[in-house]
């Protein structure tokens, strides 16, 4: 089922706070079916890897593994989500309105928590990334808004895995 499109900038980084272009993580989203989702980049976040323009298919549906690109949700202040998560079978009103980021899993539940990926030892006491959650960074950690800054990801909050760049 195609679905028509979606026009809302996903943020990400510093942009949020800065309002500068090189935090802006993800651009507009088309649903091309409940299943795959089109999104520009928009900044500098995940440099060199993906850059300001480019277009990635994104595959919603199984967990990702660790080293995998994907987009997640972003969270509003103090880590929280004013809203549910989106939910799988959701199609393009499910995803349009909220705000995405574009990241690369670090560490999965179970994993070891990596060292310096969260923000102080209180949002990490222990040795294991806990069930549910997920330890997510931008390649280019100098301008990206990720776990360095609001430490773990609520798995549920990952939209999907980035399948290929255009």
């Amino acid at each position: 089922m195609t679905a028509g499109p979606v026009r809302r900038r996903l943020r990400g980084a510093a942009g949020v706070a800065a309002g500068a272009a090189a935090g802006a993580a993800l651009g507009a989203a088309v649903c091309l079916t409940r299943g795959l989702v089109v999104v520009t980049v928009r900044g500098t976040s995940m440099a060199p890897a993906f850059r300001d323009g480019d277009r990635v298919l994104v595959r919603r549906g199984p967990r990702p593994a660790v080293g995998q690109v994907v987009v997640a949700e972003r969270p509003a202040g103090g880590g929280t989500w004013p809203a549910p998560p989106v939910r799988p079978e959701a199609g393009t009103a499910g995803v349009h309105g909220r705000d995405w980021l574009i990241k690369r899993v670090a560490a999965l539940p179970g994993d070891l928590v990596p060292l310096d990926c969260l923000p102080s030892p209180a949002t990490a006491p222990e040795e294991r990334v806990p069930p549910g959650k997920v330890i997510l960074l931008g390649d280019n950690g100098r301008v990206s808004f990720d776990s360095r800054e609001v430490g773990y990801f609520p798995l549920e909050r990952v939209l999907g895995t980035v399948l290929l760049r255009r």
